[in-house]
């Protein structure tokens, strides 16, 4: 199945886009999406803050098709 992923900041510049779609098997978790991506891409995995579907997550979803993965790095401020 069919997930676009988004890329944001620093990490578009790592994966040199700021969009792709990648297919990833029915029943993925979105680990499973974010180890791919970081095999891809590296650094984009660690400390990343991920959304699906315009909502943050710190679970393991399973992703259905068309499900949109964003990837922020993390922002420092003070």
């Amino acid at each position: 199945m069919r997930i676009r992923v988004l890329f944001f900041a620093s990490y578009r510049e790592l994966a040199g886009s700021g969009e792709t779609w990648l297919e990833v098997e029915e029943g993925s978790r979105l680990g499973d999406l974010t180890q791919e991506v970081n095999d891809r891409y590296q650094g984009i995995r660690d400390r990343a803050l991920v959304a699906v579907n315009g909502r943050y997550v710190e679970d393991d979803p399973i992703l259905i098709e068309g499900d949109e993965v964003a990837f922020f790095p993390p922002v420092s401020g003070g």
